[in-house]
Order: structure tokens, then sequence, then C-alpha cells
């Protein structure tokens, strides 16, 4: 007989399940009455329940159909046969021939030799890989999409059931060696700096789903409606707190943030899952745990990135169907230090800064949480592997968001040393107000003009607040990306207008919309592309389709209205598409004029350099563009193959490598000869670090723009610094092998007494 799902379908099999587990007996009798009910109910002749025990190896529990002695006895390694293959891949296995699959191991204890037809599916909970469930048939055929979307809902009860501990004791299963009292040292990623000394508080968001099948499935549709218009709601109210100031990056972070929430997809598996037999719950569980292995399994970093934001909405979203809010109902250590393994920039804000300090497992420079936890000053340290198994709450915590240690259960010699240096670096912060307003001027008396980035006008405060010379880069197409619908020609002239304004005569550089890629409004359409980076965005849309850039220049040049205007171009790739773009730019002044509108008072012309092909027209573009801004960040991820959103090879190579100083010498030198070199300014993670400015100090560079919370630091390394004594050992350096030259440069900071903090 084929397999088939019986009359009655998963819903009937999830109830005959609930039964079973509610019943009295051993674990190994209710173990044996679970697979023979899917068996029967599947048509199958073999259902098999594999479970991991520690080291990860997976043991036979339970089977219907195969030898039961092997029960206990068959245990396979780490991705041995096609079990362990599914459990490493966390992905179901639909086979109509298995023995003739590559990973397949034969084992004879089991009599599993008649077998063809093989469907195996994860049982997982979170992240975590429980185990592993499995029917076999004779008849050698794929299992239809309602048979493997059936297995699937089984096996999301059982991961719950197991992990409860009320099927198979965890102590069984487990594996933990992780001593709770000795003090450890978890070496991160330095995300967000500042020093945090506190108690740890384990972010621990997931709401324990109680019911997981369904009494009423009408009811439980009714139920996920209100919860998701309620989640949207929130989501909208989140964008009005006043706990803390939602501007720049993170205001576009919370608005990407609503634009996930409001995804018609996943609203639909949602629904989906509610339908197969699930309460509203335990649907979100199942479509978060489908959602998450297929975002680890893609080679799209923006999607890995961006899976926290998932997570963090489905679990806001099982609060909303609980009625339950554990940032309320769970009081916070006075000096909480939250640990997380991974966290959405909307729980951050729900702890607000009431947090001492954080640290989160799965966290990048280029995370959504990482640009909330810099906005709101919260030191934060990301890729702390095992820190959450470690920690325990309740102990004592050090966080150095400097170096990227996280010192748990740490003797008090190692507090009073680090209490001393939050003292330290609050008289920092204290001499950074103190020079707000003064000239950034080495000692040997190089004018430096310091820089900040913005992109709405919730920025523009910092302005003055961080003494900044002006904006060095203000990103208009946040104003696209934020909004319902594409910015009216009256709304874009209203921000730029009111950029200006806020200025008060200070230089703004606008660059013209840098869409495409993963910047795609939600009223655009999305074209997938395997390398977005490196696909149809920025000046390759403005020159494909110039009407969005007329549109836009027009808001510029009406904004603009006798005084003082700077335009960059995106994504310049050689000097002819430069050339062609201020062919349009020419068109729309023309008209401007011809219909009498007020003309900027001087219309300069820039280019971003952040295509490494550019370099090989520098001399050209040099002489056409009236200004340059290197994106450093851009330029060097494409000069080394290396995509910085993605963790693996984000810190691969180091932007104080050799390799980039003699780029950047290059740029430099090139510019230089042709006497423009103070027109070429530079933006990204190097300008932006201390250090990194000092070496661009070195090399000749005098204009650098960066986050506004950096201009105080690299001020008063500027105001600290002779530019004659660093450009010997700069030459010397840039004929180094070595793969960074952070140590030696760092070296000679300390031993010039330039304060360069966080290298």
């Amino acid at each position: 007989m084929s397999p088939q799902l019986v009359a009655g379908g998963p819903r009937v099999l999830l109830r005959r399940l609930r039964e079973i587990m509610a019943e009295r007996q051993s674990a190994q009798t209710r173990l044996d009455k679970l697979v023979s009910v899917i068996a029967s109910n599947m048509v199958a002749e073999v259902c098999s329940i594999y479970l991991r025990r520690a080291g990860a190896v997976l043991e036979l529990f339970a089977t219907q159909g195969l030898n039961p002695d092997a029960v206990h006895r068959t245990r396979l390694k780490p991705g041995e046969g096609l079990v362990g293959l599914v459990a490493q891949t966390a992905a179901p296995l639909n086979l109509s021939n298995a023995p003739e699959h590559p990973s397949f191991s034969y084992r004879p204890e089991t009599g599993e030799d008649p077998y063809r037809s093989f469907l195996a599916v994860p049982i997982v909970r979170g992240e975590r890989v429980f185990g592993v469930l499995t029917v076999q048939n004779r008849t050698a055929r794929h299992y239809d999409e309602e048979e493997e979307e059936a297995l699937a809902t089984i096996a999301m009860v059982l991961a719950e059931v197991v992990a409860q501990g009320t099927l198979v004791d965890l102590n069984e299963i487990g594996d933990s060696d992780l001593s709770p009292t000795r003090p450890a040292v978890v070496q991160g990623e330095a995300l967000a700096e500042c020093v945090g000394i506190g108690t740890v508080f384990l972010h621990e968001p997931r709401v324990r789903v109680e019911r997981m099948i369904a009494d009423d499935p009408v009811a439980e549709l009714h139920r996920m409606e209100e919860a998701l218009e309620a989640l949207r709601l929130s989501v909208d109210a989140m964008l009005e707190s006043s706990e803390v100031e939602l501007t720049g990056d993170t205001r576009e972070v919370i608005e990407a943030y609503r634009l996930f929430a409001n995804d018609q997809g996943w609203r639909q598996r949602l629904m989906d899952a509610v339908r197969s037999g699930l309460t509203a719950e335990a649907a979100v569980e199942r479509v978060q745990d489908e959602t998450r292995v297929r975002i680890t399994r893609t080679n799209d970093s923006y999607l890995r990135e961006r899976l926290h934001d998932f997570e963090d909405l489905a679990r806001r979203l099982v609060r909303h169907l609980s009625q339950s809010d554990p940032a309320e109902t769970v009081p916070l250590p006075e000096t909480a230090v939250v640990v997380a393994r991974s966290m959405g920039p909307a729980e951050l804000l729900d702890y607000g800064r009431r947090i001492a300090a954080l640290v989160v497992e799965e966290a990048s420079q280029t995370s959504h949480i990482a640009i909330v936890a810099r906005s709101m000053g919260v030191p934060l340290v990301g890729g702390a592997e095992d820190v959450a198994d470690i920690a325990r709450g309740g102990d004592a915590i050090v966080v150095d968001a400097e170096s990227g240690e996280v010192h748990i259960r740490p003797p008090k010699e190692v507090v009073n040393v680090y209490r001393g240096k939050q003292a330290l670096l609050a008289q920092r912060v204290a001499r950074f107000a103190a020079i707000r307003d003064e000239p950034a001027i080495t000692r040997d008396g190089v004018r430096v003009s310091l820089n900040m980035n913005a992109g709405l006008l919730l920025d523009l405060p910092h302005l003055a607040d961080s003494g900044a010379d002006g904006i060095g880069l203000f990103r208009t197409e946040l104003q696209f990306l934020i909004g319902a619908k594409m910015p009216r020609l009256a709304d874009q002239i209203a921000l730029y207008r009111q950029v200006l304004d806020a200025a008060g005569g200070k230089a703004v550089v606008f660059r013209t919309l840098d869409l495409g890629g993963d910047k795609i409004p939600s009223y655009g359409r999305s074209v997938r592309e395997e390398n977005p980076a490196l696909g149809w965005r920025a000046i390759r849309i403005a020159l494909d389709r110039p009407g969005l850039l007329r549109y836009q220049l027009r808001a510029l040049i009406t904004a603009a209205a006798g005084r003082p205007l700077q335009v960059m171009l995106p994504m310049i790739a050689e000097p002819a598409e430069f050339e062609a773009a201020r062919a349009v730019i020419r068109k729309e002044l023309a008209r401007a004029d011809r219909v009498g509108l007020t003309m900027p008072k001087e219309l300069q012309l820039g280019a971003m350099l952040e295509v490494p092909s550019l370099l090989f027209g520098l001399e050209q573009i040099l002489a056409t563009a009236d200004f340059l801004s290197i994106g450093s960040n851009d330029l060097l991820q494409f000069a080394f193959a290396s995509d910085r959103t993605n963790p693996k090879v984000a810190k691969r190579y180091d932007t104080l490598a050799p390799s980039v100083l003699n780029l950047l010498r290059h740029i430099a030198a090139t510019a230089e000869r042709l006497r423009r070199l103070r027109s070429v300014a530079v933006c990204g993670e190097i300008a932006g670090r201390p250090l990194g400015a000092m070496a661009l100090l070195g090399l000749g560079f005098t204009s650098l723009s960066m986050h506004a919370s950096m201009i105080g630091p690299v001020k008063m390394m500027v105001r600290s610094m002779d530019t004659r004594r660093l450009r010997p050992l700069l030459l010397q350096l840039c004929g180094s092998s070595d793969s960074s030259v952070r140590t030696a440069l760092g070296e000679f900071a300390e031993a010039q007494g330039i304060p360069t903090g966080k290298a």
C-alpha cells in the first residue's frame, strides 16, 4: 500500500499524541505508543524516533517496524547516515530509494534492509536539534507534500515535549560540563564602546507554549488575526517612544522592523500553520523554526543578519497571544547586564536605558542590535560564543566593550580594575565635551575637517552636540526606505530645505539615492540577485531610470535656493558614469533656470570612490569631479572580496593591513600630485576609529566623515598628534608583509601620548 494520511489527517493524529503524552506510564512505553500511532496514521511500515545524547550522538529511542532489539543499541555519530545528515543540516530528507543516497549507512541490527522510501524530519526547538523522526516503506516513492508537512508538525510537537522534560529525562540527552561557579572569560567582538559592570540577567523572551494542538481551529485563526493586529500597533507605537530617542540609523532599523511585521508572506505562513491543527502559539514556533532553518542555510548574508528581527517579531507575537510581557513582569537587577543568544532591536528598546551592558552571542558590527545599542550608549559585546550557557542569572559580570572581553563571575580584583577603567572612561567623555567647540588642529598645525554622517532630520541635533564641522554624508535614500509610498517632490524639497536650514551654513554633502541591492522600498519591486551588493543599485539605477535622478536633483536645487549645494554620486565604477550623470544634472539646472527658480549659489558635484575599478581612472575622475569621498567600507569589501555583513569573513582582513594603507597611499599620492588632496575625504569605519583616523592623517588625508559619537574621540586624537613624526613610520609599515600593522600603530600612539581609545 502506498503511504498516505488516513482520514482525519494531522488533527486526529495530534489529538491522539496529546492523549499519549498525558498518560501516566513510563517514557519508553509512551514513546513506543507514539511511533505505533504515527506509523498507523501515515500508513508507514516503519516509524522511528532518534534522540540526541551527549556528544551529539543520535540514539534509536523507539521504533515501529525495525528490530526492537536495536532500540538504545543503534547509535549514529554526527553526520553519520541519513539520520545523522538530517540532524546535521536540520532539514527534512525525502527519498524514494534511500540505499542509493551517498550518505546511506547500513546498520544490520535494525533489520531495515527491505525499506526503500524514506522520510525524515528534524525534531527542532529554537536552535537546538533534539533528534530525528523518520518513516519508511518498502515501496519506492516520494512522500507527498501533505505527508511531509504532517510529519514536520508532529516533530514540532515532539520537540516541545522533549524540551520540557515531560517525555524523556533531559539529563539523558543533554551534555553540559560547564561549571556554574568558576570564573570564566569569553572573548567576543566589541560593538558599542565602554565598560559595564553588574549582574547577569538572562534574556529569555521565549514564552513557554502550553497547548500545541488546537481544540477549535476557527477560534485559533481569530486569535492569530487579533495578535497580528496588536503586534502591528505595538511596533507603530514603538516609533513614538519617548524613553529612547529614535534617530538616524536607529530609526531606520525600527522602520525596517515595521516592514517585517507587515510582511504578507509571513502572515500567510502563520495562518496556514494554524489551519494544520496547531494552536496559534504553536503555529508561530513552527513557522519560526522553519524560517530559522531556511535562512541559516542560505548564502544571503543580508537575510542572515535579519534573522534576529524575524525571531524578535515571533517572540513578540507569542507574547501578544499569551498576553505576557517579560520586560514588565520580571524585575531587572539595579545594574543588569543582559546576556542573550540573540536579540532583536525592538527587544533592546523594551529594556531601554535601564541596563548596564549587553552581551549577545549572535551579533556583528552591522547587526540591527549593534546599531541601536550604539545609539543608546549601551556597551555591547557580540560574537561571545556560548556565553548564554556559561553565565547564570545573578552572576557577577564585567563587559569590556572596548576589548571585547566578557568576565563572568570575576574575582574582586578584576572587578576593581574595571571600576578604575570605568572612571577613566568617564573622564575621557568629559574631556570630549570640553573640546567640542575647539578646532581639530594637529600639533604641527594641520587643520582637519571632522564631519558626521546623517540620513534623517532626527540626526541633525547631533551636528551641534558633537562639534562636527558639517555633514560629510547625508544618506537621502532613508526618506525613501522608511515611507509607505514614494516621497513626493514637495516632501523631498521640504526635507532638504530643513537639513540646510539646520546646518546653519555648515557644509552638507547630499548623496543621491543608493537604492537597490538590499535597500528596496516597501512600495518597490524586489528583484532577486545572487550578489545584491554588486547588482543593480545606486548610480546604475539612476542612469537606467534618469527620471528618478532628475526628480531628486530638482528637489535639491529648489531647496538650496541661493545657498551652496554639494551633491555626491554613489557607486561610480568609471569616469564615463560620472559624466553621464553630470549631463543629467546640467539638464535639470537648465530647467531650473528656465522656470525661474532661484539657483544654488554654487553646485559642487562629487563621487563616491567605493568601486575598485575607479582606482584605474583616478586621474580622470580627479580632473572632472569637484570632490571625492572614499567609501572605505564598500571599497575594502570589494577589494578583499569579503562580505562585511558575513561574520565568518567580516574580520578576516584588517582595515589597517599594509595592502589597505598602500591602496590609500596611492589615492593620496595621485591627488597630491594633481593638487587635489584637500578635496578628497574618507568616510567609513576606518575614519571613525581614532587609530584608523590617525593612519589616514599620516597618509595626508585631512577630511574625515564618521558617526557623530566618534567626533570627540577622533578630535582628541587629532589635537594630540604630530603628523611629521608619524609619516616615516607609515612609509615603513606600508612595506610590511604582516596581515595588520594595528599593533605597531598602537605602540606608536602610546609612546607619543596620543589617545586612541578602542583601536
